[in-house]
């Protein structure tokens, strides 16, 4: 297995510093830099995957290559959601650490083994149906963080709820290693002490939040990284 390197992200995700990730709705330089300059600390992009909030489809890795050679250039933490029944192979993983992302995110349910030989850390993510079994099956991933990505899509765009937080606790009670969580529900500034509460060690902000927009991104991305500084430890 690989010897992860610690990063800035990976420390700050340990250290509770609480980082405010974007997952970009579309592979937009400009989309990126709002967020970027709304504090964002690290962005995640898609690839081999159909996005159900946004109906987006993103590429392959030929397909994408360009976009990630140029968001690279930014020199910000990169995450990369590797996809769904397609994912990249073995030469294309190590391409991409080659341009400096640092981890990969799927399914735990569409893990392949040749993405846990890579240079990239694993950030396998709990679906909405999964099992304290597949918990139990990402923990013994060497290295791994996690994504909490369980709420049903009936759910999608709603505020949280206690019910959520209940959820997160149990997970991150359980996991014992940093837990990120997606924005499938509305998360606003008001949100982040309850998250951080609930042991989760980043929120992930998607297009339910961010919106597709340049203007819609620095909106509401920079009150949240504003709520999330707040918190961090002194």
């Amino acid at each position: 297995m690989p010897n992860y390197p610690e990063t800035k992200l990976t420390r700050a995700l340990r250290n509770g510093e609480f980082p405010v990730i974007i997952s970009l709705a579309r592979h937009d330089l400009d989309l990126a830099r709002a967020a970027i300059g709304a504090g964002a600390f690290a962005i995640k992009v898609h690839l081999n995957a159909y996005h159900r909030a946004t109906g987006t489809t993103f590429g392959s890795f030929s397909d994408e290559r360009p976009f990630f050679e140029t968001l690279a250039t930014l020199e910000v933490p990169l995450l990369v959601m590797a996809g769904q029944e397609k994912v990249p192979s073995m030469q294309e993983m190590e391409a991409l650490a080659d341009l400096g992302f640092e981890g990969f995110n799927i399914y735990f349910s569409d893990m392949q083994p040749h993405l846990l030989q890579s240079r990239l850390r694993p950030m396998p993510a709990l679906g909405e149906k999964s099992t304290d079994g597949d918990l139990q099956q990402i923990l013994e991933i060497p290295g791994a963080m996690m994504e909490a990505s369980v709420a049903s899509f009936e759910d999608y765009g709603k505020p949280v709820n206690e019910i959520d937080l209940a959820r997160y606790r149990d997970i991150t009670t359980k996991a014992g290693i940093p837990v990120i969580a997606p924005s499938q529900k509305r998360f606003t500034p008001e949100d982040m002490p309850r998250l951080k509460q609930a042991g989760i060690a980043a929120p992930l902000l998607g297009v339910i939040v961010t919106g597709t927009t340049v203007q819609s991104m620095d909106a509401a991305v920079r009150p949240i990284v504003d709520a999330a500084r707040s918190l961090n430890p002194a």
